[in-house]
This record gives structure tokens, sequence and C-alpha cells, in this order.
């Protein structure tokens, strides 16, 4: 699952980060992208162990595909 939140505003180390249903979660500035500022839009995506191994092996799989020029 993706979600995203923008950058609301920052708060010294933090940054303040918020949804479009107004959820608010605190993120450590030190974490973020260097190049991000107020209302960047960051994208999270949120699986468990198991899904996130089965999205890397079929990522691996196309990479590969394409390279050997498979179909």
């Amino acid at each position: 699952m993706k979600i995203e939140f923008t950058i609301d505003r920052f708060e010294g180390e933090k940054a303040i980060l918020k949804n479009e249903d107004n959820e608010t979660i605190v993120w450590p500035k030190n974490k973020l992208p260097k190049d991000v500022k107020e209302g960047s839009i960051l994208a999270f995506m949120i699986a468990d162990k198991a899904e996130d191994k089965n999205n890397k092996e079929d990522l691996a799989k196309d990479i590969l595909n394409e390279i050997l020029d498979v179909e």
C-alpha cells in the first residue's frame, strides 16, 4: 500500500507531515530526502516482509527479462 504525506512544516529537527485526511505524523528531519521543503509530497510504501520480498523478486525478474529481451 502506498500512502502520501505532505510536509506541513518543520519544528526544529522534526518534520510535521499531514495526509489528505488531515492526519499528522512527526518524522525526523534527518530521515527525509535532502532537497525537500514545506509543501513537498512524500510517498511511503507500506508492506509486510513477505509482500516486500515478492515485489523485489518480481522486479528482479522483470529487469532480467528486459536485459535478456525475453517475453
